[in-house]
């Protein structure tokens, strides 16, 4: 049976996808001793005899969850990290595009992960490796434009942990008054002030994004 196909319960269709968008939704919203089979076929309208169509267990299903918040979180942090741009003011704007827009990076789920790495020592260490590509990623970001390592190191840090515990305390920024600190943030971050062009460009996805996301 291949993964896209469905299975019917009573008048009611659910795929692979179905479970799993319920699963990371209360993952998010309540935390990962909630995730559970009958409570997710609840939400459906199905019994859980319908998972066992998907998955051979719970563990699996969350399983897929970590898997799926690496492969879409972290590889596009740094896929973002490693885009094209003439200085580093242009490329720390790129990486900001991340933040921006939820579609790119989920920073809900991040935060849920997160929380659930505090209870099982497997996920803490698959949260490690990520936060160790993403700080990595960001290191070569600034050796790229010709800061020392060191000082490439520092700044990768002072910006993640930064953005990370920005999301931790869940701080609640209108857009626009988040997008009139990006030259501040950009010169703290850099030590180099954003090319105004550079500026714009991210405050127009932002705004687009902000505007898909309603």
């Amino acid at each position: 049976m291949t993964d896209d196909a469905s299975r019917s319960a009573g008048n009611v269709k659910v795929t692979r996808d179905d479970w799993l968008d319920v699963a990371r939704d209360l993952l998010i919203s309540d935390g990962v001793g909630e995730v559970k089979v009958l409570a997710i076929g609840e939400r459906l309208g199905v019994s859980r005899s319908s998972f066992y169509w998907y998955f051979r267990s719970r563990k699996e299903l969350l399983d897929t969850l970590l898997a799926e918040w690496e492969a879409s979180n972290t590889a596009t942090f740094v896929e973002y990290a490693e885009m094209p741009s003439e200085t580093i003011t242009g490329a720390v704007c790129n990486l900001f595009r991340c933040f921006l827009d939820e579609r790119l990076f989920n920073y809900r789920l991040d935060f849920a992960v997160r929380e659930w790495a505090r209870r099982d020592g497997e996920v803490r260490r698959v949260i490690d490796q990520s936060d160790a590509r993403r700080h990595a990623a960001l290191a070569r970001m600034f050796e790229r434009h010709g800061f020392a390592p060191d000082e490439a190191d520092a700044r990768a840090r002072i910006l993640y942990f930064m953005q990370i515990g920005y999301y931790a305390l869940d701080l609640h920024e209108p857009l626009e008054e988040r997008l009139s600190r990006v030259d501040g943030y950009v010169l703290g971050f850099t030590g180099q002030a954003a090319r105004p062009e550079e500026t714009a460009a991210l405050i127009a996805f932002a705004r687009d994004a902000d505007k898909r996301s309603r």
